[in-house]
Parts: C-alpha cells; sequence; structure tokens
C-alpha cells in the first residue's frame, strides 16, 4: 500500500528559464532548483515539481491550482503583471475578467503558464 507516503505532484515545461521567471516573479512563490535542476515550487508548504521536457504538451486540464482569500484582487494584480486569464462561454461561463461564479462552487480564475500549463485560482474564504 501507498498509504501515509510522502508524496508530490509534477509536471513540465519547455522553457525552465520562463517557468523560473514566472512562478518566482510573477507569481512570487519561493522555489529550490534541486540537485538535478528542477524546480520544487513553495517547499516548505506544498509539494511540486516542475521539470523540462522538450516534447512538452501541455495538458488540457488543470495542473495546479491556488487557494486564494480575495480572487478579484488576486486576479487585478496578476492581470498588472501581464497575466492573461482564460474567457469560457460555455458550460462553465467566466465574467469578463475571467473568473467564474457558479450556484454550488467556489469562485475560480483560469490562467496558463508560460509552457500553457493550465493553473487556477480558487476563492476559499477564510
Amino acid at each position: 500500500m501507498v498509504s501515509n507516503c510522502d508524496a508530490f505532484s509534477s509536471f513540465s515545461t519547455n522553457d525552465m528559464n520562463k517557468a523560473k521567471e514566472f512562478y518566482g516573479e510573477v507569481l512570487g512563490l519561493k522555489y529550490n532548483e534541486n540537485r538535478l535542476g528542477l524546480l520544487e515550487l513553495d517547499p516548505e508548504h506544498c509539494s511540486v515539481l516542475i521539470y523540462p521536457k522538450e516534447d512538452h504538451m501541455p495538458a488540457d486540464f488543470t495542473v495546479l491550482n491556488f487557494y486564494v482569500t480575495d480572487i478579484e484582487k488576486q486576479v487585478e494584480e496578476l492581470s498588472q503583471k501581464g497575466v492573461e486569464f482564460e474567457k469560457y462561454d460555455g458550460k462553465i461561463k467566466t465574467n469578463e475578467k475571467g473568473i467564474h461564479r457558479g450556484i454550488d462552487t467556489p469562485a475560480i480564475a483560469w490562467f496558463k503558464d508560460p509552457a500553457g500549463n493550465i493553473l487556477s485560482l480558487i476563492e476559499q474564504k477564510n
């Protein structure tokens, strides 16, 4: 069994330098570059590893979610840093800022990193 074991999530990028800049400077996350040259995002709080892959193909689903207490504020701050939020007009519909507000779900906004990986902000009130 794998219960009670250490686990981590990982996904790829096609440009480690752009990933360092985006996750470190734009999103403001601390990261370590481990002995293999892989990025460990915010290693004190979560376990996410980003690795290089020349033939990287971004997933068509969300690979990483961030809880925030004020989604409007976070979307505004990241938009000012050049982050473009996804706009959806189907079953999941977003407003002009890229925020989806469901009836029975928390507010959520999706965006992509430089490699095209889909990330999200999810509002979680304290």
